[in-house]
């Protein structure tokens, strides 16, 4: 019965509220992309960034080269301070890299707010995403070390939780401002990205650091302290996760050629490194960074009214889609079956794009297509591949380079983020390629060749500590033989806890 009630989301109330608290950093990389990307199709925008264009739907036009930099230049910061994120979580923590994110971008959104120049647009882009690097980082990699097994993919999933949220508001606020003829249609979206920083920086104050990262630095009474103020129950469910982390770290230190980078792609730890950055690398394969960042352009293109009403519609199905996927893999499914069937569906919806594009070009029933498609995507992506990497990435790298490894792997997929940025206006600009909605064959068939690198590659952690997938790995044991795998570290751990004879009197019992 004990065992039962450690099971819910109630007993781990504690630890769920302080997760909470930390993943509202993720919101901010939400509000950004739906707000920015719809200021792409607001004439209060386009006055002072474009230029008039009168064969537009829009009545004006916007350089390709200032689509691709303000929508890439946040990827690209992000990309930086991501790769940066490990040397300064070594010596740092996890606390102090998220107040100095909520810092520097309370700096970055005030300079997009009062400057008419592109430069200046341009510079606070780079630095929002410098912010947002370590904000997606560092909260990720908290909740994924502060979480307990068997809840770990709801408290990483807040990650996803909190992104569709934060494109909702993004959304909901270009809708009502996208009228004004004046610069407040885009400084008062800009201004909701004030939001994040200020009550994360707050939330912080009331925040333990990491028991993990601690413990990684021989502050054994600190790291205690901190875990004992995330977990409700102080008794003997404490006292295993406790054995658990003190011997995972010992035999981590042990088998450690050094405490940095290069570490990363020794031995085991390089199966576990490319593991991390495939899965991150998923997002973008998903084609979802383009129907997040243009959606809004892409639509009216299309000449679809109602545009930024559709991105509102889009963005709250993608956010039941995320407690659709979180609800599935913690009482239904692993994660890795979460990500072999969203990687199908958002496939196939995008193949659904292509084809109608096709076929009619610019037919209504093509118009309706894609506003169907797109929202089933949207739906599918966060319910499938978006709420699972979170987890997943943070779980299957070893605890001593965790910062190091989700930090690279964020970066490629910021980079990644960032190549498709900059390369989709190419493809959907009436000036370029035109490609249009026939731009989405190349993101289904990128959906297939990942679901393939699923079933192959990627393990299935569901309900294991993370101390246990360090002896798994360790182990080399193959990815489709995850679950049948018997650790020793939680026998041990219950040894050390309660002695040999209550461990085998316990067991009698059982059998």
């Amino acid at each position: 019965m004990a065992e039962l009630r450690d099971s819910t989301l109630w007993a781990n109330r504690k630890c769920l509220l302080v997760c909470s608290a930390v993943a509202i950093a993720s919101m901010q990389y939400g509000i950004d992309t739906a707000a920015v990307g719809g200021l792409q199709a607001m004439p209060g925008f386009l006055m002072v960034f474009g230029y008039e264009d009168p064969a537009s739907p829009l009545g004006y036009g916007i350089d390709s080269t200032v689509q691709q930099l303000m929508t890439s230049l946040m990827n690209l910061g992000s990309c930086i301070s991501a790769i940066a994120a490990g040397l300064f979580g070594a010596y740092f923590g996890r606390r102090h890299a998220l107040w100095l994110a909520c810092i520097i971008c309370l700096a970055a959104v005030s300079v997009q707010i009062g400057s008419t120049s592109k430069a200046g647009l341009y510079a606070g882009r780079l630095f929002l995403g410098f912010s947002n690097g370590f904000l997606v980082v560092f909260s990720t990699v908290y909740c994924s070390e502060a979480a307990p097994a068997h809840l770990r993919e709801i408290m990483v999933g807040l990650f996803s939780f909190y992104v569709n949220l934060g494109s909702i508001i993004g959304s909901v606020v270009d809708n009502y401002t996208s009228h004004y003829l004046s610069k407040l249609s885009y400084q008062i979206p800009l201004a909701s990205m004030f939001i994040v920083p200020v009550l994360l920086g707050i939330a912080l104050f009331f925040v333990p650091e990491s028991p993990r990262w601690l413990l990684h630095h021989d502050k054994h009474d600190e790291a205690r302290k901190s875990l004992e103020r995330l977990r409700y129950d102080h008794g003997n469910q404490l006292e295993l996760e406790w054995a658990e982390m003190i011997r995972g770290v010992a035999e981590e230190q042990r088998l450690s050629q050094s405490s940095g980078f290069l570490d990363m792609f020794r031995g085991n730890d390089l199966r576990r490194t490319l593991l991390c950055w495939g899965t991150i690398a998923s997002q973008s394969a998903s084609g979802v960074w383009f129907f997040i960042g243009y959606q809004t352009y892409f639509l009216a293109l299309a000449g679809i009214s109602k545009a930024f009403e559709y991105a509102i519609m889009n963005t709250c199905l993608g956010f039941i889609g995320v407690h659709l996927g979180l609800f599935a893999m913690n009482k239904l499914f692993g994660r890795r079956t979460i990500m072999i069937a969203g990687a199908i569906a958002c496939g196939l919806c995008e193949l659904a794009c292509g084809i109608a594009s096709s076929v009619e070009p610019t037919s209504k029933a093509t118009g309706n297509v894609l506003v169907a498609f797109t929202a089933l995507f949207m739906f599918f992506y966060n319910a499938g591949v978006g709420v699972a990497t979170g987890p997943i990435a943070t779980e299957i790298v070893s605890s001593r380079l965790r910062a190091w490894t989700v930090g690279s792997a964020n970066g490629l997929g910021y980079f990644l983020a960032w190549l498709v940025a900059f390369c989709s206006p190419y493809f959907i600009n009436p000036e370029d390629l035109n490609w249009g909605p026939q731009y989405t064959y190349i993101w289904a068939a990128s959906n297939f060749i990942c679901v393939l690198w699923f079933y192959f590659f990627l393990p299935e952690t569901k309900a294991r500590s993370l101390e246990e997938l360090d002896e798994i790995f360790e182990a080399g044991i193959g990815a489709r033989k995850f679950r049948l795998y018997e650790c020793r570290i939680v026998e041990e751990a219950k040894h050390d806890v309660f002695g040999d004879e209550k461990v085998e009197e316990v067991a009698k019992q059982a059998a």
